[in-house]
């Protein structure tokens, strides 16, 4: 109960920060955020109804700023997801939405890769553009815990990759 007492309470400092400033592109990547885990309390038809709003709020945030790797990830969950959604769910969506939501599993893995660009290329061994990468990762002003996470993580790989040559 205090979990759900919590998320609403997320959820009207997301809607204040959009208040505030629409240009803001941690504003709308937190409200989509906040969005999807209301949805957990309000039933499908509302889930499925926030997925639009969501989907807006990832691709305004990613617009604002298209290095942010948490608003890409995230985006491409919502694809994944969506991709994913079995024939019968589907169905249901479609019985309450004229056009339910929809993606593809190549819309997700290419958000995926534009999230996780300097371990991929790493692992392909393109060295030059693994180093472009990871040092845009580890030189990214770090707002949160994950951002600190992935900060140090493209720290250690670069460190062990300049290691290796």
């Amino acid at each position: 109960e205090e979990k759900k007492l919590l998320v609403y309470e997320a959820l009207e400092y997301a809607k204040r920060a959009l208040e505030k400033n629409e240009s803001s592109f941690a504003s709308h990547k937190w409200y989509a955020i906040c969005l999807s885990d209301v949805g957990d309390y309000e039933g499908i038809k509302a889930k499925i109804a926030n997925a639009y709003i969501i989907k807006e709020h990832f691709e305004k945030a990613i617009e604002l700023n298209p290095k942010d790797a948490t608003s890409i990830h995230l985006m491409g969950i919502w694809c994944y997801t969506f991709a994913e959604m079995p024939w019968y769910q589907r169905r249901i969506a479609k019985m309450l939405f004229a056009t339910p939501p929809s993606s593809t599993y190549e819309k997700a893995l290419g958000y995926f890769h534009r999230a996780e660009q300097g371990k991929t290329y790493l692992k392909l061994h393109n060295k030059k553009l693994a180093a472009f990468w990871l040092m845009k990762a580890k030189d990214y002003p770090a707002h949160t815990e994950e951002d600190k996470q992935i900060q140090t993580e493209a720290a250690q790989l670069l460190t062990s990759f300049s290691e290796k040559n």
